[in-house]
This record gives C-alpha cells, sequence and structure tokens, in this order.
C-alpha cells in the first residue's frame, strides 16, 4: 500500500493486496465461528473481525482485472486479465496474431478478386503489400476491389489497398497500444485502492496484530514460556531462565536439553560479577536474562519457570568482540566506546550486561578498566547488571561494594577432564581453564604442554621475574618428541597402550611374544 501511494509499486503490489484482503476476509468469517472468543472482554478481536471485513468489493476489481500471477513490472505489460477489456484484448490480438489477421485479409482478397495465387507479403521498403503475376493484374477490376498500384515488376505486379495500410499502422503500433491500455488499467485499479487505503491500513495493522500475537502463543505454548510479572519495583526476579534460541538450536541438534538458570536482581544484590571458564556458558546467561527482559516488555510469555521484571527503560549490552576499521576503530576502541555509553547513560532503572571489559589490552590495564568500570556502575548508575569477567581478582570488591554479589559457572574435573556444567552458583571462580579450552580446538599437543609449563611457572612467586624465568628456559628442541601432557592436558591412552599394559613378559613364552608384537602392530594407525 506504501509504494501504490508514492508511485513506486507494481501489479505484484496490487495481487498481494488483492490475496491479504481476501485471506483477511476467510479469517474474519472464521472468528466470527467462534462467537464466545468476540464477547467482551477480548475487545481486540471483534475490532480485528471488523477491520477485516467488508473488503469485497476491492478484492472483486483487483480479482477481476488483474491475473492470476502478474509481473514484477508495470512496463513488462501481461498483469490485465484476458477479456477484462475488450480493446486491450484486440490489441493483444494485433500484437500477438499478426499473421493469422494477416491470412485471413490474405484469403478475402483471393476470393474477391477471383485469383487464388494472389498473396500478401511484406517488406522493409514499401511494407504490406498485395503481390499477383503479371496475368493476372490485367485483369482485375481495381476501382471495384479498391487496389492501388504500388510497384510492377516483369513478373508481377503490387498493390495496397486502405485497409491493409491501416492494418500495417495497426500492427506496427499494437505493442505500444497494449501496454498504454495496460498502463491506463493499472492506474485505474491503484485509484480504487487509495480511494479505500484508510480502511486497508486498518486490516493491515488487524492482520499484523494477530500475526504478532499467535505467533507468540505459539512459541509460549511449544517453549514452555510463562506470563511475566511487570512491576514498578526494580526487581529482576527470574526462576529457571532459558535462552530460547539456543534451547531450540540444541533441540534440533541432538535433542540435549538446556540447563535452566535463576536471576535474582534487587536492591541488595542487583549488580552480579560472574566468574568461570571459557565455554562454561557466561554469555548465554547474559543474553538469556537480556532477551528474557526484552520479551516480557513486547509483551511476550518468557522461557522461565516464573520471571517477576521491573520495567526497564533501556537495555545496554556490551557482548562480543567487533571492530569499526573504516572509522578508525580498532577491536578494544569499539570495546571502550559502547563501555562509554553505558556509563553516560544508564540509569537505575536500566538493565545492563557486560562481558570481559578490558580483554582487548594489557593485563593490568584491562583489570584496572574493569574494577573501575564494576566500581561506577555500582556507585553511580546504581543499575541492574551482569558483569562477566575472567579477572578473578575482581572478587575482592564484594567487601567493598554492598550490592554486589558474585557468582560464578560450576565445572568438574573428572578423570583429568573438565565438565562444563552450565549451573550458576554463588562464589566466585579461581581458574579460567583456558589451556583446556584451547586444547579442545585442536591446538598441538607441544603448544598445550608448553602453556602448562609456562601457566606453572607464572602462577608461582612475582610476575615479572617468573617471565624472565619463562624466557630464559625456552625449549630450543621443542619440535622433537612432545614433553608429555600434564593436568587438563595429559593425552588420553590409546587403545596400544591399553593393550601393551595388560601384558606381563615374564608369562609369555617366545612364540607368544611374537604374536603379541605383531598384534601390536596391527592395531597401529595407518600412515
Amino acid at each position: 500500500l506504501q509504494r501504490l501511494s508514492v508511485g513506486r509499486g507494481g501489479p505484484r503490489d496490487l495481487a498481494a493486496l488483492r490475496d491479504g484482503l481476501d485471506s483477511g476476509e476467510t479469517l474474519a468469517r472464521s472468528l466470527r465461528a467462534e462467537p464466545e472468543a468476540l464477547l467482551p472482554p477480548p475487545a481486540p478481536l471483534a475490532e480485528i473481525v471488523m477491520c477485516c471485513s467488508d473488503h469485497g468489493a476491492i478484492v472483486a476489481a483487483l480479482a477481476e482485472a488483474l491475473a492470476d500471477e502478474p509481473p514484477l513490472l508495470v512496463r513488462d505489460g501481461g498483469f490485465v486479465r484476458q477479456g477484462y477489456r475488450a480493446e486491450l484484448d484486440e490489441q493483444r490480438t494485433l500484437r500477438d496474431d499478426s499473421r493469422k489477421t494477416v491470412a485471413g485479409l490474405e484469403a478475402k482478397y483471393r476470393t474477391a478478386a477471383g485469383v487464388p495465387s494472389l498473396k500478401i507479403r511484406h517488406n522493409n521498403m514499401i511494407g504490406y503489400h498485395i503481390e499477383v503475376t503479371a496475368t493476372h493484374a490485367d485483369k482485375l477490376d481495381l476501382a471495384a476491389l479498391g487496389f492501388t498500384r504500388r510497384q510492377s515488376m516483369s513478373n508481377a505486379t503490387r498493390f495496397s489497398t486502405a485497409e491493409l495500410a491501416d492494418l500495417e499502422t495497426r500492427i506496427g503500433r499494437a505493442a505500444d497500444q497494449a501496454l498504454a491500455l495496460e498502463l491506463a488499467v493499472f492506474e485505474e485499479l491503484v485509484a480504487k485502492v487509495m480511494a479505500v487505503s484508510a480502511s486497508i491500513a486498518a486490516a493491515g495493522r488487524a492482520l499484523a496484530s494477530l500475526d504478532v500475537s499467535s505467533a507468540l502463543a505459539e512459541l509460549a505454548a511449544s517453549g514452555n514460556h510463562v506470563r511475566p510479572t511487570l512491576t514498578d519495583e526494580p526487581a529482576f526476579a527470574i526462576e529457571g531462565g532459558r535462552h530460547p534460541v539456543v534451547e531450540a538450536a540444541l533441540a534440533r541438534q541432538n535433542g540435549a536439553g538446556f540447563v535452566p538458570n535463576d536471576c535474582y536482581l534487587g536492591t541488595e544484590r542487583r549488580l552480579w560479577l560472574l566468574t568461570g571458564p571459557n565455554m562454561a556458558g557466561k554469555s548465554t546467561f547474559l543474553r538469556q536474562n537480556a532477551l528474557i527482559a526484552v520479551m516480557a516488555q513486547a509483551g511476550a510469555f518468557v522461557p522461565a519457570k516464573s520471571a517477576t521484571i521491573g520495567v526497564v527503560d533501556r537495555l545496554f549490552s556490551r557482548v562480543g568482540a567487533a571492530d569499526d576499521l573504516a572509522r578508525g576503530r580498532s577491536t578494544f576502541m569499539v570495546e571502550m566506546v559502547e563501555t562509554a555509553a553505558i556509563l553516560n547513560q544508564a540509569t537505575a532503572r536500566s538493565l545492563v550486561i557486560l562481558d570481559e571489559i578490558g580483554r582487548g589490552t594489557a593485563t593490568f590495564d584491562g583489570l584496572s578498566i574493569a574494577w573501575a568500570t564494576l566500581e561506577h556502575l555500582h556507585d553511580v548508575n546504581k543499575c541492574r547488571a551482569l558483569f562477566a569477567t575472567h579477572y578473578h581478582e575482581l572478587g575482592a570488591l564484594k567487601e567493598r561494594l554492598d550490592a554486589l554479589a558474585p557468582y560464578t559457572m560450576r565445572v568438574k574435573e573428572w578423570q583429568n577432564e573438565v565438565v562444563f556444567l552450565h549451573e550458576v552458583a554463588p562464589g566466585a571462580a579461581d581458574r579460567s581453564y583456558g589451556i583446556h579450552v584451547a586444547q579442545l580446538a585442536g591446538l598441538p599437543a607441544a603448544v598445550v604442554s608448553r602453556a602448562e609449563e609456562v601457566l606453572a611457572v607464572l602462577e608461582k612467586g612475582e610476575q615479572s621475574s617468573a617471565v624472565t624465568r619463562v624466557a630464559d628456559d625456552l625449549p630450543l628442541f621443542a619440535a622433537a618428541p612432545a614433553r608429555p601432557a600434564s593436568g587438563t592436558a595429559k593425552p588420553k591412552e590409546s587403545e596400544v597402550e591399553k593393550a601393551l599394559a595388560e601384558i606381563n613378559p615374564d608369562e609369555l613364552s617366545p612364540r607368544e611374544a611374537l604374536d603379541a608384537l605383531y598384534a601390536l602392530r596391527s592395531r597401529l594407525p595407518a600412515d
């Protein structure tokens, strides 16, 4: 409707109005069949029925005039239904069936002249003309037939008639005239649509409202969502919250269930400091709570067991890493610009999620920025906030910041492996398990092993001297057989090693030892 109103629309826009309004009429009839649904207090449904009804006249006009599948552009033509306008059909016939028209006129002249060999031909010099042999030309009654001599040759004579000249003109102009007539029909239809544009727009709004409401209702039913409670109090109490997108992705991939988590941001603990290892789910937790707030204030049910949310005036998010090189901004600069916007604009009614502030610069610089940002959120902005970080040192602020609550993502170490439980629990993490994640990502075993050695040195004593000791002890032959990994980086025992461990050499005869050796060799992976 908007494109048509500014002269940018096409035949398919008219067809879309035709089909959409017709569907609206069908929907209105379906709703009328459920009279109990239209009784007060559900007034919006009655309004939707009213807005979607009484469009039969414009639907009929568009259906009568438009082809079933019109082209995209007006200039392409062919969008007016055959039989809608006789004059247009005639021009199309001339354009598309010119040979048939010429053949009919030729048969007419043959009968009138009594010359079976008479033909109507065309060339670029004289256009359409009648041609007969010289023998028959002298016997023709030119005046009675209305023939005018055009050209005489040794073996044939060419003639023309007013009717043939008019046909030639009409054939030449037929395509242009057919398109012009279609354009006129299009303008007429647009004018009819614009005359009832207000009611069409109302139907569009009604359909959109029902579309959004029914889609959200279907999502709430299929996703086991609950109706949130909105309040003016500075509350944010989510029990069993879930990330709707991640939950749906997990269900599609392997059917695994999403691990729900609670989140309570109130006056006494409105600022959460969330620590924990990489890949444990910190970012997911931050985003799911932001999404729950957005969905609740948009009027949707939310993915949780229960939710009580104080109205949020603005939601601020600083998550992820991205640069803006076209404007001369590095990844860290973008991070700082976004953080600055949050600290300068967030109010006590805002909801803020911050993920890994300060990670794009030196360790002490980043820690200092994260430290000061956390204090500012607590003392100045006084907003509800989730602050995820790997700087475990920030946990010391809980002694000074009354509304700061430390939480962590739970993990379990089992058989030299780290299992992410994806659960949020009170407390603080003491490790980030970054080397374990690097191993999962596929870093070479030698790199993982060396990283563990460096980490062990750095975790002992004063940092600067530890770095010097590591640099002085560079492994010159690291490309040789890799150091055995330790801790979380310990490689898994191969099948050959397991089989070898089960063999007791003292109990084997020479023949059994040889058989065992061949058996072990056969289990080695092929090169």
